[in-house]
């Protein structure tokens, strides 16, 4: 399969297409991805470590803790050697290597925030209810399931593309191995690439938020419609927000790149939005949810005073 190309290597323009070090970008990157790592970390930490939150909500939370650290992981070690650096090079297996898991972390998370928005419908509009349907034995199968869909989505796009011949240009205008950039630089056909990339990834992409979307709109009825309380109300879109949040920031850019035709933009521009749910969404995701969460706030202040 890989014998196919003439290219052996593809070098990473990276952020910019200017070719020296840039340390000051370089010191930027490394302190975001700090961040991303630490606050990322200390929830998934807390979520195993405090009984108080072995609870389906906080399952599906530290899924998401793992796959934004891993996420960002694919991505940012090499983007950060690639600013201090006059090699840019990476090899054809490791591209392709980079795609599959860059694709199959990102497939993942775009249904796990599907998942995350139907087990809030479920608590919220069906309170009695909620420890017979979100059983443990269900969140399991629903997280394994999520995982396996995001590999063999991933593993579509990873052989579709080492498939293709590199016959020209080996320089990708990105910081990162991506379908669309690669399908740039392909010789000969690559209709049934991008008819997967838009179909199967749009597909799964907007399944998920419009599964998040009615979720919401059917918990915002029910609370306007049911709930007596102000309190009570303001409790519930309260749990709700940090998630709600952490979905925008996820699917705007996301929605924005792969739902367009590959004519239709940019590469500098998907350059500087893939920056935004790559780099930063990753590394903010922690803040929105221990800022707006008491039990996660409780469980952190927990943690440290046994630290200390």
């Amino acid at each position: 399969m890989l014998n196919q190309t003439l290219v052996t290597e593809f070098i990473l323009l990276g952020v910019t297409d200017i070719q020296q070090p840039q340390p000051s970008l370089f010191v930027v990157f490394l302190a975001i991805y700090f961040v991303n790592v630490a606050g990322n970390g200390a929830i998934l930490t807390v979520v195993i470590s405090d009984s108080k939150l072995h609870l389906p909500m906080y399952f599906f939370l530290g899924n998401l803790a793992c796959l934004d650290i891993c996420y960002s992981t694919v991505t940012l070690p090499k983007m950060l050697e690639n600013l201090i650096s006059t090699n840019k090079a990476i090899s054809f297996l490791g591209c392709i290597t980079q795609l599959h898991f860059f694709h199959f972390l990102g497939s993942t998370e775009t249904i796990l925030l599907g998942v995350m928005a139907f087990d809030r419908f479920v608590a919220i509009c069906k309170p009695l209810h909620y420890s017979v349907i979100m059983n443990p034995r269900l969140c399991t199968l629903m997280a394994i399931t999520i995982w396996t869909i995001g590999f063999f989505h991933s593993l579509m796009h990873s052989v579709m593309t080492s498939r293709l011949n590199f016959c020209a240009s080996n320089h990708i205008h990105h910081f990162f191995c991506d379908v669309k950039p690669l399908l740039e630089l392909a010789c000969g056909n690559t209709e049934l690439n991008q008819w997967l990339l838009n179909t199967v990834t749009g597909t799964i992409a907007m399944s998920t938020f419009f599964l998040t979307l009615l979720s919401y709109f059917y918990i915002i009825a029910h609370l306007f419609l049911k709930t007596q309380s102000c309190s009570m109300l303001q409790k519930a879109l309260s749990t709700c927000a940090s998630h709600f949040t952490v979905v925008l920031l996820f699917y705007a850019p996301v929605l924005f790149i792969y739902i367009q035709p590959a004519s239709g933009s940019s590469l500098d521009q998907d350059r500087v939005i893939a920056i935004m749910y790559t780099v930063v969404t990753p590394a903010l995701n922690p803040l929105i949810y221990t800022l707006r969460n008491k039990e996660v706030k409780g469980a952190l202040n927990r943690l440290i005073r046994r630290k200390l």
